[in-house]
């Protein structure tokens, strides 16, 4: 066995978590010379009797044939995993305070050591957030550009999204085990990107899912990026944990700017009041990294400058009454007087070429 095969045998050790065997790594340049210590040598270590006990089982369990399986159960899920001291193992991250000594993945590895911008926000957006975070995500993946996130509700699902129509595609840390989904609305969101782009996890097959792993998961969104991007934020929101992170690995923080009178946007506000650097549109982040990225031909067109095909009638009726206010089905049938089946056709036609966006609750309203 070597190194490699050593790291990951600990990794997959309970309760051997990562100030362990950052220990571990930094006294013993051979792994293997960690196999002859016995219970009171780990004491004498410092490590705790519980936690010496552990380790001694683990490691005295070892054996080339259990470790075999162990790889065939991840590459029958079709996972992949890198270590730190791999030449695949993205340099960004690498160059961070605290990367993770493993990451599993699903997808093209290859994404990670892309140039890459992290874009994060509140589970609860605005339509006018989701917005912002999709064309954005779109426009940056279309100028070769990986968008990074986590999977979760709200504005990192819409920047996945965006991300996926074009070249750049995306990456989905997540904040529990790589084989799980979370929240389970994503299931379909979560193979696609597996499919096109990159599912990441410092978690192997077996984590139990508990609230304090989805904050670590923020340091990696941070670590694998040039950037963070907080397109919708509250006051208190974890977004801006995730932005103090990229301060603290000396990468960059962008903010979109939001209503002053909408509490989502509060977080987004203070970011810029501290110096974040405002965002429009894409060239304001792509121009930061002119020299850093190739910048790709696209058939992608902002949206302030795309031909938008005209529309009709009816369709223009509708989007005259949601000018005023988002409205529901039933408010949208009296206003409108259309038949049911042809407002809904109608409605379908504006979400398909994305002049509204429907809320929670059957609710539409105007992008």
């Amino acid at each position: 066995m070597n190194n490699r095969d050593l790291l990951f045998a600990l990794h997959h050790m309970a309760g051997i978590g990562f100030k362990t065997i950052s220990r571990l790594t930094e006294t013993f340049t051979h792994l293997t010379d960690m196999l002859a210590f016995t219970k009171d040598d780990w004491i004498g270590f410092g490590l705790p009797a519980s936690k010496a006990e552990q380790l001694c089982k683990g490691l005295d369990a070892l054996e080339p044939q259990g470790l075999e399986a162990k790889w065939k159960q991840y590459a029958d899920r079709g996972i992949g995993w890198i270590t730190v001291w791999d030449e695949s193992y993205p340099h960004l991250l690498k160059e961070t305070a605290g990367p993770p000594w493993i990451l599993y993945y699903i997808g093209d590895i290859a994404l990670a050591s892309n140039p890459c911008i992290g874009m994060v926000g509140t589970r609860t957006p605005t339509a006018y957030g989701r917005t912002a975070a999709e064309r954005l995500a779109q426009s940056l993946s279309a100028n070769g550009l990986c968008v990074v996130s986590g999977l979760a509700r709200g504005i990192d699902s819409a920047a996945h999204e965006g991300a996926l129509r074009e070249a750049g595609s995306t990456i989905a840390v997540l904040g529990c085990a790589i084989n799980e989904v979370y929240p389970p609305e994503n299931k379909a969101l979560y193979r696609q990107i597996g499919s096109k782009g990159l599912l990441l996890s410092e978690y192997p097959i077996g984590t139990k899912s508990h609230p304090g792993l989805f904050p670590q998961r923020n340091r990696i969104i941070a670590g694998l990026s040039l950037g963070i991007v907080v397109v919708e934020a509250a006051e208190k929101s974890g977004s801006l944990i995730t932005a103090d992170m990229a301060l603290d690995e000396s990468r960059d923080v962008f903010a979109v700017p939001g209503p002053i009178t909408s509490p989502k946007s509060q977080g987004t506000l203070t970011l810029l009041k501290q110096g974040a650097k405002l965002v429009t549109g894409a060239q304001d982040i792509i121009e930061e990294y002119a020299n850093r990225i190739c910048l790709e031909q696209s058939a992608y067109i902002n949206h302030t400058t795309e031909t938008v095909a005209p529309v009709g009638a009816d369709e223009q009726k509708v989007l005259d009454l949601l000018t005023h206010k988002p409205m529901g089905v039933d408010e949208l049938l009296t206003q409108s007087q259309f038949t049911f089946g042809h407002l809904h056709s109608v409605l379908i036609n504006l979400l398909l070429t994305r002049r509204v966006v429907e809320l929670p609750g059957s609710v539409y309203t105007v992008i």
